[in-house]
């Protein structure tokens, strides 16, 4: 008070020149102010990540800097339950503001909080159990877990909608191919992640799950029609995270979806009528990289209608997208009423929870393992026909094959039990009394390891085959044909996606549970082995 009435009598005693300098240092001053309070704006629609499981002070200044509002949790930034909720309140406390936290919780192959969480199986193993109730109890029960961890929103679930054309992304992550089924299935998790206090997130608008590359490293295109898209791809999407490959006959313009306001602002914010918030996919991905630089790309996200924009992984492009956007605003190239739209959606999903850890520490759900074992045994499936002597051969010697699990652990998420490998195979087995002798093998094989798998199918009664994706691995093709060729019994499991099962010759039994998780190998084993 006393600072501000001393200045307004300074003010009164200066000469006409000297009030002239005063009136340019408060024009200067409110354009600070502006700038700041434009700042924050940009800042709600940033979705950052951070580089590892320790906050440093150039994390903080990033936030701090560029008003980011959003944080994206990776495995790299998750340890334990206690350094991640660590973690999240030094960020915000440092900030003095509370963040959008969001991560990638889709389950089976897409876990990225493996403690404090139930895993539950790949979105087709749901869709082949064929309950609705599952996918709505898992949601309620995966958002109580996730909002104990502090989570606000979950990029999940994946609503693509497979065909016959191979999808090499998509695969196990999608409820199937009947779109009837993937929307009721979709429409019943998101019900209940919202339950639970998790906003969810369905992906990836407007559907890829026939697109032939992974927009992860590469630009995929897609030729489907605006009919064949409304008839197959588009129910499905309520609550949309746009992706990133080319549809040229939605968007002549040929440009990523990333980038196509006819797509993203005209189809679904005006025709289709979703009032939500739209969410970019990771700006840094291999797809939009080989397109145009970080600032480029920001700038034609934003214009295409997107609220929110994730750039994942690094400080640079992340201060490039920050500064873009911000001059994009100032200088008039995108228009302030877009802005401040994008921010009033956003802002009215923040406000829907206020606490940043609710319903105490991080644990399971006590009824979600039980859960997601139903699932996992519903959805066992025989994909071909054994020999009849198989059940007698496994009362005999009994050879495994199993993938080198613990050589994934480094870069996605591993169960502790699976990556003890040789231990969950005994155990597993010797419940129906089977002591097998198991040869551990590479996710990609060597043929050392492919010889040695060999050998002991020469010696073995019955052989089973936990196979990891041979059609996209050459490795894993040519140690299935070794067995196939040796083996006098041979049971495959197909551990990914099922179409593997094409590889199969006549008399080899194929069966799936369609992923890797603990509880979709217990079924499959117990399958096996109990009939």
């Amino acid at each position: 008070m006393r600072t501000a009435l001393t200045r307004r009598v300074c003010v009164s005693r200066v000469t006409v020149r000297d009030a002239s300098k005063v009136a340019s240092l408060d024009r200067v001053a409110a354009y600070n102010r502006s700038v700041s309070d434009l700042a924050s704006l940009v800042g709600e629609r940033l979705v950052f990540g951070l580089a590892g499981p320790k906050l440093t002070a150039t994390d903080i200044r990033l936030f701090r800097e560029t008003r980011a509002a959003g944080l994206i949790l990776y495995r790299r930034n998750f340890e334990s339950p206690e350094q991640h909720t660590r973690l999240l309140t030094d960020l915000e406390s440092a900030l003095g503001r509370r963040l959008l936290v969001a991560t990638d919780h889709e389950g089976g192959r897409i876990v990225m909080l493996g403690q404090g969480t139930t895993i539950f199986p790949d979105n087709l193993a749901v869709g082949t159990a064929g309950e609705e109730a599952f996918p709505y109890r898992q949601g309620v029960f995966e958002s109580r877990e996730l909002r104990r961890l502090g989570v606000d929103l979950n990029f999940g679930p994946c609503l693509d909608v497979l065909t016959d054309r191979y999808s090499p992304n998509i695969g196990i992550r999608s409820y199937g191919k009947d779109p009837g089924l993937v929307t009721r299935y979709g429409l019943a998790r998101i019900k209940g992640m919202q339950k639970g206090g998790v906003s969810a997130c369905a992906k990836h608008f407007p559907g890829k799950g026939h697109s032939p590359l992974d927009a992860h490293l590469k630009l995929p295109t897609i030729d489907s029609t605006w009919a064949d898209m409304k008839s197959t791809h588009l129910p499905p999407f309520h609550a949309l995270m746009t992706s990133h490959p080319v549809y040229p006959n939605l968007d002549p313009s040929r440009v990523p979806a990333t980038f196509s306001r006819r797509i993203v602002h005209d189809y679904l914010r005006q025709e289709a009528g979703f009032t939500g918030v739209i969410v970019s996919d990771d700006l840094e991905m291999g797809a939009i990289v080989e397109t145009c630089p970080i600032a480029e790309a920001t700038i034609k996200t934003a214009a295409a209608g997107h609220d929110l924009l994730l750039v994942c992984h690094t400080e640079p492009a992340q201060r490039a997208a920050a500064k873009a956007l911000l001059e994009a605003y100032r200088s008039g190239t995108l228009p302030m009423r877009d802005l401040e739209a994008s921010v009033e959606r956003i802002q009215r999903m923040r406000t829907r929870r206020s606490a940043r850890f609710e319903g105490g520490p991080p644990a399971a759900e006590p009824d979600a393992l039980p859960l997601a074992r139903a699932i996992a045994s519903r959805a066992v499936t025989m994909v071909s026909a054994g020999k009849p002597e198989l059940r007698r051969a496994l009362n005999g010697r009994v050879g495994v094959v199993f993938p080198r699990f613990s050589d994934l652990a480094s870069r996605i998420t591993i169960e502790p039990e699976i990556a003890a490998e040789k231990e969950y195979i005994a155990g597993a087995f010797g419940i129906a009394g089977i002591t097998p002798e198991t040869r551990l093998v590479g996710i990609e094989p060597t043929d050392t390891e492919i010889a040695a798998a060999g050998a002991l199918a020469d010696a073995s009664d019955a052989m089973v085959l936990f196979l990891f994706d041979a059609h996209l691995y050459a490795s894993d093709a040519k140690l299935l044909k070794e067995l196939q060729s040796r083996a006098r019994t041979l049971a495959v499991v197909l551990m990914r996606d099922p179409y593997d099962a094409d590889m199969l010759a006549p008399g080899v039994l194929g069966v799936t549970a369609y992923g890797f998780r603990k509880c979709q190998l217990d079924a499959v084993i117990a399958r096996l082995v109990q009939g």
